[in-house]
């Protein structure tokens, strides 16, 4: 590739970034401010030397969180491409140097964070669009009770679309989110001429005088300061469509600017006249263009949501492949794109979610509440792990990493505890919320191992097993028999009750174990293992990286390159299917048995799952009292 066309590239995916990455950061003008100085509770009068300390708060949050943290720091922390918490974590995990404790700390935690990017998933479409429907309000109260509804609207109207792909829809978002933010910086220019003092907030004592001047209610302040931050994590979660460099280009070219011209353009604003902190954004703009920049917001916060709606599809699709999540219902929406799934279950579940939170909060400042702790708590956790890839696989020494690292944890758990205070408002809900879904997760992952340990028990080894049926006496059919199981060296009990009832084998006996090692996407040469383990029997171990779909017919073909040949047609596959039982007497208590049976019980089947031919599938069942 050419120097030109490579940087024609970097900017279309810079332009196609703007869309995915920069939507949720980039809708928060909408109602950070406002909730600094119109917050019910802890309202900051609005006062020069206020005004330059709180923008200079926002300024100097956006160039240590977000410019230096991610877009400098987190974007190189990388696992193969990919971004994010579950990403990040697999990546630390992989790292054979950690120590063992500190693995399983990592563990839990990054289960926490993803349980708590569930709670923002479902925030942020809630706050994002109904603060932007709100702004039909400044143009007239005559629409003030319908705004619930419409907002209601609009989010059914999303979530109903995902069934058919964002791909179509998903080349319009650059250039939308191009229009928006060079309106938010057109807007805040035309503010910041008529009252260019605010851009002394650019020097950092006014933040220091600020929090000096009154430390509690500075405190209380930076709750509301980081909405401006909300949507930085989708800077490291996206990466992988688009890669850093075009991310850093649309940052620092583009997003930026725009969101500090219109912040400080608010400033100017409110400075001239308080009245208008019922809603400083919109009432920034003429008349005029109050109705047109009600129905871009509104195009921008539904782009915002499909962000964050993808992203919960992701990571979902991560935790079930990296086994903390049963199987569900899974559609590729583009066949060029491997990243373009929808999940009807997850999908309607978020609907169901996102129209309660609407319903039960009914505005922007209701939900500003609830909006913050969770997405703190993530940056926390990408602190910490970004730490441990610094000092385990970038080398870095500790006299680097502590700084480095220590400042910008104590400046995330400042935001933590800022955020704290609005618990009893609102933000238990995300917490409640992703401490569920950590519930749901981590009972999962040990009641496998339970199924696990049961079915042990009784287990027989390959190298056994292989020799002692290797005899004249046990009949053979034709074809070939693929026996799926997740224990490499142990029996299927598929095959044992197949021996034991239809007392056969056939030509060739396939033992088939799918495993997902800590990486995106396995490299095409490193799919498929064969391991000849007698005349009839071969072991075959298949590798899917979280990020990709598991297609078991498509690896078996994979095998003729290594001895190993299948007939499509004259393969069956034989599947192991475990009725769970909860047991009183078990090792976990017996409601999170409970939980973990009726999740085995709506798992979506192995055979689903693993694309198996319908017409080719044998199911053999096994009781398992846990």
């Amino acid at each position: 590739m050419t120097q030109e066309e490579h940087k024609s590239a970097t900017s279309v995916l810079a332009l196609a970034a703007l869309g995915v990455v920069y939507g949720d950061i980039g809708t928060s003008p909408l109602y950070a401010l406002k909730e600094v100085f119109g917050n019910e509770h802890h309202p900051v009068p609005i006062t020069p030397d206020n005004m330059l300390g709180i923008l200079s708060l926002v300024f100097w949050s956006l160039i240590i969180v977000v410019s230096f943290k991610y877009v400098a720091l987190i974007l190189r922390a990388d696992n193969r491409g990919e971004g994010g918490i579950m990403a990040l974590m697999a990546r630390v995990l992989s790292e054979e140097k950690l120590p063992a404790k500190t693995r399983r700390a990592a563990l839990m935690i990054g289960l926490f964070g993803a349980a708590l990017f569930y709670g923002d998933g479902l925030i942020t479409p809630a706050i994002s669009v109904l603060s932007a429907i709100e702004g039909i309000e400044v143009a007239t109260p005559v629409f003030t009770p319908y705004i619930v509804p419409l907002t209601i609207g609009v989010l059914i109207g999303l979530f109903w679309i995902q069934r058919h792909g964002t791909a179509k829809v998903g080349v319009s978002f650059g250039p939308i989110m191009t229009s928006w933010f060079a309106i938010l910086a057109v807007m805040g220019i035309a503010r910041i001429v008529e009252h260019p003092m605010v851009l002394g907030a650019l020097l950092p004592h006014h933040a220091i005088a600020f929090l000096a001047s009154d430390p509690k209610l500075g405190f209380l302040a930076m709750g509301s300061v980081f909405l401006a931050l909300t949507g930085a994590e989708a800077l490291y979660a996206d990466m992988g469509h688009f890669g850093r460099k075009p991310i850093r280009v649309a940052w620092f070219g583009l997003v930026l600017p725009s969101l500090l011209l219109n912040y400080f353009g608010q400033g100017a604003l409110l400075l001239a006249d308080p009245k208008t902190i019922q809603n400083p954004f919109y009432l920034m703009a003429p008349d005029w263009f109050l109705l047109p920049l009600v129905v871009l917001a509104t195009a921008a916060t539904v782009i915002a949501s499909q962000a964050v709606i993808t992203g919960v599809y992701s990571i979902t699709h991560q935790t079930i492949q990296l086994g903390y999540a049963p199987r569900m219902d899974l559609l590729h929406t583009s066949d060029r794109q491997m990243g373009q799934i929808y999940m009807p279950g997850v999908n309607w579940l978020m609907l169901a979610g996102v129209v309660a939170l609407v319903i039960a909060f009914k505005s922007s400042t209701n939900l500003a509440a609830a909006y913050g702790i969770a997405v703190t708590g993530t940056m926390i956790i990408t602190d910490c792990f970004a730490y441990l890839v610094a000092r385990f696989q970038w080398g870095w020494r500790r006299r680097l990493a502590i700084p480095v690292f220590g400042a910008l944890l104590a400046l995330d758990l400042t935001f933590l505890g800022a955020n704290g205070t609005k618990i009893v408002d609102g933000g238990w809900f995300p917490l409640a919320f992703g401490g569920f879904v950590y519930l749901l997760l981590t009972t999962w992952k040990a009641g496998r191992e339970l199924v696990h340990r049961r079915l042990d028990v009784h287990a027989l080894l390959l190298k056994d097993f292989v020799p002692a049926v290797e005899t004249p006496d046990v009949p053979t059919v034709p074809g070939v028999a693929v026996f799926m199981t997740p224990y490499a060296e142990h029996v299927p009990h598929a095959l044992l009750h197949n021996l034991k009832h239809n007392k056969v084998l056939h030509e060739r006996m396939v033992i088939a174990t799918v495993s997902s090692p800590p990486v995106p996407r396995v490299p095409e040469d490193q799919r498929v293992r064969v391991e000849r383990l007698s005349e009839r029997f071969y072991r075959v171990r298949i590798q899917y990286g979280f990020m990709e779909q598991p297609d078991v017919p498509e690896a078996m073909l994979r095998c003729a390159a290594q001895g190993l040949q299948i007939e499509p047609m004259a393969t069956s596959y034989f599947l192991g299917r475990e009725t769970v039982v909860p047991d009183r007497g078990g090792d976990m208590a017996y409601w999170r048995e409970a939980i973990f049976a009726a999740l085995y019980r709506n798992a979506r089947t192995a055979a689903d799952f693993f694309r198996l031919p319908p017409n080719q599938v044998v199911e053999l069942g096994t009781r398992v009292s846990l």
